[in-house]
């Protein structure tokens, strides 16, 4: 039987007994099976397969950053620094100007400082919008169990849920990880795929899943209209609610259980928002409204509060925080060299749109039309250098990863000299 490494500590409003940290191999725990999969690889058990240095940490490592004093420091978002506002805006001198980005500097025993350019510009923010789908779902999680973090995670490791048509369709392929064969396949989620809330959770983060995406906002609706009724509602009566209730009064309260936990935050409308779910399928039960958005200013406010632990509370926070830490692998501004012996806590965001243009053929991330592309990243180094970064762009015509990545490179540089 795996072993559960569990650290009690105290969290406002919670007793001692009522959090659980779980390492890498947290698949006893959480009943995520790609966590076994990775416990596996650390041990030697799975060869040929190597993890990145800073992908290392214990999920017991995992702290939150402004719980303390130095949290108190920062009050919204703080004025720039003249010294690291010029030497960021010294990166961009040669690039495309179709890009912004929003940087925190948090080092333990060292004022915080804060650079921005073009942060208040809005970006379609892509899968970074599902950051904003996992805190609406820990926000309605924490209505049904507001004293107990243990019946959270008792829900979510025990309530297994169909994805249907909702999870159609998507490219973003899943891992099915056998623990007692050590066999891992691949494949794209189908509608009679089943997955604990725990795994849904971590499809959408880790591999950014649109059809896991969809299935969590569609949980985190059902939680708020069932509220204690919800543990036991079956998928047929959750279905049916759907196909009973007026399409127009489902987008009003999708939009609202999805974007209501912002505003609680100070986040605005324009700073940061999502107005559809992300899936065809899911969009034949609740259609779209209101659009998507988001600037580096507003997701930069969302990193600070996560950091504070308010994001919903504290334990949510943390438990967010870790989800993002667990990416399957690391791409686009992550996947610098530069970070692979920080813990990077990431999610990464795109989308293009093409139109016949001549003497232009179309692909993936190479949009003439829109061709956005952003990342969000909390990177720690081991010895103590701790900063956050929100970087957005939309150039057309150019696979921008490669932008993204030597950016990381030189912000990580910039910071830590």
């Amino acid at each position: 039987m795996r072993l559960v490494l569990i650290i009690l500590v105290v969290l406002t409003g919670f007793n001692q007994s009522d959090v659980e940290f779980y390492p890498i191999d947290g698949y006893a725990s959480t009943g995520i099976r790609r966590l076994a999969y990775l416990e596996d690889v650390k041990s030697g058990a799975i060869k040929n397969v190597t993890l990145l240095p800073g992908a290392l940490k214990s999920m017991s490592e995992i702290r939150l950053n402004l719980t303390g004093d130095k949290g108190a420091e920062i009050k919204g978002i703080p004025e720039t620094d003249p010294e690291l506002q010029k030497a960021v805006n010294g990166l961009f001198s040669g690039l495309n100007p179709n890009y912004s980005v929003a940087v925190l500097d948090i080092t333990e025993n060292r004022q915080p400082r804060y650079a921005e350019r073009k942060g208040s510009v809005g970006y379609q923010p892509g899968s970074v919008a599902k950051i904003i789908v996992a805190t609406a779902f820990f926000h309605e999680l924490s209505n049904l169990y507001p004293h107990s973090f243990t019946k959270r995670q008792e829900l979510l490791r025990g309530k297994i849920i169909k994805g249907g048509q909702w999870a159609m369709v998507d490219e973003h392929t899943v891992p099915f990880y056998n623990p007692e064969t050590r066999k891992l396949i691949k494949r794209t989620v189908q509608p009679t795929d089943e997955f604990s809330l725990y795994e849904w959770l971590d499809h959408m983060l880790s591999v950014s899943n649109n059809g896991a995406a969809s299935v969590v906002w569609r949980e985190a609706i059902l939680m708020r209209v069932f509220k204690q009724d919800y543990p036991e509602l079956t998928f047929e009566d959750s279905e049916a609610y759907f196909k009973q209730t007026p399409k127009t009064a489902l987008s009003d309260l999708a939009i609202e259980v999805a974007n209501t936990p912002l505003r609680d935050l100070g986040i605005t409308e324009e700073e940061w928002r999502v107005g559809r779910l992300f899936t065809r399928g899911a969009g034949t039960y609740i259609p779209g409204k209101g659009g998507s958005i988001g600037t580096p200013v507003g997701l930069m406010k969302y990193l600070i509060a996560l950091e504070k632990g308010l994001v919903v509370d504290e334990a949510s926070s943390l438990e967010i925080k870790r989800l993002l830490y667990m990416t399957d692998r690391r791409i686009r501004y992550a996947s610098s060299p530069a970070l692979a012996t920080a813990a990077v806590y990431f999610k990464s965001g795109s989308l293009y749109k093409c139109t016949p243009e001549e003497g232009y053929q179309c692909g993936k991330y190479l949009g003439n039309v829109d061709n956005f592309m952003n990342s969000v990243a909390i990177v720690e180094h081991a010895d103590s250098t701790t900063y956050l970064v929100c970087l957005m762009s939309n150039v057309r015509k150019k696979n921008s990863a490669s932008d993204h990545h030597a950016l990381a490179s030189s912000i990580d540089r910039i910071i830590r000299r």
